[in-house]
């Protein structure tokens, strides 16, 4: 009867996921029209925070229960897996264009901060609090950026948009609260009742975190980016990734090391390098006339996603 509920469970979570990431991007993405705030900014700031809530929550209780080692592995297990097997799926969904500034600044800030973590972590083999004070100063160097983005208005590339029914600033509002509330709900659904179903299936717990746990805190970007993306949301849907992987490294990373040292140990060093690439082929799989991560970029990305895991298998990870 137990594995019953546990399925019934896990079907509720996915749909909440589902259906709270749809309210989620028409909320925001209506919010960012409202305002003329262009909708890479919101995909940065509110979706990004609200879709990188499982980690926060994940790697601040970790630190708080004493297992701040945790908050690492989590990171940057998400980092990769946001990029690599994310963007990937969706770029495998429809074309996913990338505007100028996230070319040119957003994804080289994701690789110049992935090296600063590293650089930090190497110092000692920790994370001190007095990193977690340079990570937060970025953090906030960060935020004043995208203020003084989102005072320039729309993108100069935007489309002219066929006319909508207009939906008022408090239902927009609603949807994005509600939409990230079914969202952080059906994720802790999903992993906790995969889990369950994982155990009674014999799966051993370190298989289960390195893949249904590090899956099911990445599952909000997942269908986030999908969805943006599959209703011509493309800057929700990277900004999403983009915004999500800077927050976790400076403001999740940051607030753990704040409140206690955090241990990277040298197993987090080739995760590091990982993550660096990823970014990279990131950047690799745009820079194209188009400046868009074409299906072929994302079946670069599916695949070295399954490289990595393989090596997870191969070091005796998994």
């Amino acid at each position: 009867m137990g594995i019953v509920i546990d399925f019934l469970l896990l079907v509720i979570g996915f749909v909440l996921l589902i259906k709270g990431a749809d309210w989620f991007v028409d909320g925001a993405s209506g919010i960012a029209d409202k305002f003329g705030i262009p909708e890479i900014v919101i995909g940065l700031t509110i979706v990004a925070f609200g879709t990188s809530m499982p980690e926060a929550a994940v790697s601040i209780t970790a630190a708080l229960n004493g297992s701040a080692g945790l908050a690492v592995g989590n990171v940057l297990g998400s980092n990769i897996m946001n990029i690599l097997l994310i963007l990937g799926l969706s770029a495998l969904f429809t074309p996913v264009p990338v505007q100028k500034s996230t070319l040119k600044y957003e994804i080289p800030f994701v690789i110049a901060i992935t090296i600063l973590l590293g650089g930090l972590g190497m110092v000692g083999n920790s994370l001190s609090r007095i990193d977690g004070i340079i990570l937060w100063v970025v953090f906030i160097g960060f935020f004043i950026y995208l203020i003084r983005m989102s005072k320039k208005g729309k993108p100069e590339a935007e489309e002219e948009k066929a006319p909508e029914k207009k939906k008022s600033i408090w239902l927009l509002i609603g949807l994005t609260v509600v939409g990230v509330a079914m969202i952080v709900v059906g994720s802790d659904l999903t992993v906790d009742h995969a889990s369950n179903i994982a155990k009674t299936f014999g799966m051993s717990d370190r298989i289960i975190g390195l893949t249904i746990v590090a899956f099911g805190t990445s599952l909000p970007e997942l269908v986030t980016s999908v969805i943006a993306a599959r209703k011509g949301k493309a800057d929700i849907a990277i900004g999403n990734i983009v915004g999500s992987n800077i927050f976790n490294i400076l403001f999740v990373l940051g607030t753990t090391a704040l409140i206690t040292n955090v241990a990277y140990g040298a197993n987090f060093y080739v995760d590091t390098v990982v993550a660096i690439a990823a970014a990279a082929l990131l950047l690799v799989c745009v820079l194209n006339k188009d400046h868009k991560i074409k299906r072929v970029g994302g079946v670069a990305m599916l695949v070295s996603y399954a490289g990595y895991f393989a090596y997870l298998i191969m070091s005796g990870k998994v």
